[in-house]
């Protein structure tokens, strides 16, 4: 067999394909028929010899979960089931009645059962929303310790102000006028430092304003604030204070969102010395509060509002004084002074006392001679702290050697109990041992001292 050339076989082969096909064409052609396509299809449709239902044969994914799948999803249904459950019966749980002692959150006293279960729930969750103590201040001293009024004071750009440098880093700067701000308020009012800073940053400037604690009678940090729609807000209803008598100084007026009519909002202090007014621009008015003694000090605060208080009072205070001195020349003038000449001042031996006019002026206002009395005292103070003030220091620096001698030890010590907190309880707890063993003693001692007749007497 003789092989023929393999460009010829090609042809050959590919005539042979190729033949059968064009017959085809050729008898679709006659029929008037459209042939069928040559090339493979994509249409998956069934055919025509399919089921008539139009089902492929597969099976349903319901129908195709294993067991293992099918109690999963069971196991899951049954968990959602008892969660729900739960949920109804905890809500159904905080609707009961109120306890004996328990404290019942403000305004909540009268609510029926949907009202209790809503005022627990939302108590739970403003856990970390509230301040920390339901009462952020202790109950008003007794008197004559006692303040009638009480004065908020921030820190924050009102008493001082920091700056950042890249030379120096942060330094902080004291406000003029702070020291005597405070110190003669403290006579009239009861002096609480309010800030929104953390106890580590603000103890430190509220040790350099006032180092002997002898005007500041408390201190509240961030802890007893709260936030309210995305504001840090100082809330008074949390005070333990009667909010008639509460004036508060901030620069922020968000933080008195919810109690503006307590707030004498003041513009920041950025440490420029020559501010007009300032801190101490503000005592006549607030001193006139406290000496006046209104009932409540809301009214007077909102008729201020908005309004350069130093300049607004002090054209008040001169209208007040131009009134006395008319009624005062309409009654006589110089001859009601008569009245107040004492045997004494005839000797030339008497000393004027503070808020009395010269002969022949005008007599004081009743303010006026409160403010020369209180100023008098506040001299007096100072002249009195400052004399006191080496022992004050070093009953202080005792104090510190004294607590730093009670912490020392070592990270071995404080874990075993030797040192630290824990020494310092464990030898408090063994004081008071002793305290008792003593006094168990005494009373042993004295029935053993007991006369036989005392005895005879007790049968």
């Amino acid at each position: 067999m003789t092989p023929f050339p393999l460009g010829h076989g090609r042809i050959g082969v590919c005539r042979l394909l190729v033949a059968p096909r064009r017959s085809a064409v050729r008898s679709f052609a006659q029929s008037g028929s459209s042939p069928p396509s040559l090339l493979p299809t994509l249409d998956f449709s069934a055919s025509s010899d399919a089921p008539s239902q139009g089902q492929t044969g597969a099976k349903s994914a319901s129908e195709s979960l294993s067991t293992i799948e099918r109690r999963r999803r069971l196991y899951g249904r049954i968990g959602m089931a008892v969660l729900g459950l739960g949920f109804i019966g905890a809500w159904i749980y905080q609707g009961r009645e109120w306890e004996k002692g328990h404290e019942i959150p403000k305004g909540a006293e009268n609510l029926g059962r949907f009202g209790r279960a809503n005022a627990r729930i939302s108590e739970a969750f403003d856990y970390f929303n509230k301040p920390a103590w339901q009462d952020l201040l202790p109950p008003p001293l007794p008197p004559p310790h006692r303040r009638d009024y009480t004065l908020l004071i921030s820190i924050d750009d009102l008493l001082v102000t920091s700056t950042w440098d890249r030379e120096h880093g942060w330094r902080t700067a004291k406000r003029p006028g702070v020291d005597y701000f405070i110190g003669y308020l403290s006579q009239f009012y009861e002096i609480v430092i309010f800030t929104s800073q953390i106890a580590y940053t603000a103890v430190p400037i509220i040790e350099k304003i006032d180092p002997f604690t002898l005007y500041v009678s408390y201190k509240l940090f961030r802890e007893s604030t709260r936030s309210v729609d995305g504001r840090i807000v100082k809330d008074l209803n949390y005070l333990n204070r009667d909010l008639s008598k509460v004036v508060a100084i901030d620069t922020n007026p968000n933080h008195y969102y919810l109690h503006p009519e307590n707030a004498v909002i003041v513009p920041k202090w950025t440490g420029d010395q020559a501010t007009k007014g300032g801190l101490v621009g503000l005592i006549p008015f607030l001193e006139s509060i406290a000496i006046h003694r209104p009932d409540d000090v809301r009214p007077i605060l909102k008729a201020y509002a908005g309004k350069d208080i130093p300049v607004e009072y002090a054209q008040k205070e001169a209208e007040i004084k131009r009134k006395h001195i008319e009624e005062w020349e309409k009654k006589g003038g110089s001859k009601s002074v008569l009245g107040t000449v004492t045997l004494t001042s005839l000797f030339g031996k008497a000393t004027p006392t503070p808020g009395q006019p010269l002969r022949g002026g005008p007599p004081p206002t009743y303010l006026e001679q409160k403010r020369a009395e209180a100023q008098a005292f506040y001299k007096a103070e100072q002249e009195f702290f400052k004399s006191q003030e080496p022992q004050m220091l070093k009953y202080i620096e005792e104090e510190k050697e004294k607590q730093a001698k009670e912490m020392t030890g070592t990270l071995f010590g404080m874990l075993t109990g030797k040192s630290g907190p824990a020494a310092m309880l464990a030898k408090l707890e063994a004081e008071r041992a002793e305290a008792d063993a003593k006094a168990n003693q005494v009373k042993e001692v004295g029935h053993a001292k007991e006369s036989p007749l005392s005895r005879e007497t007790t049968k």
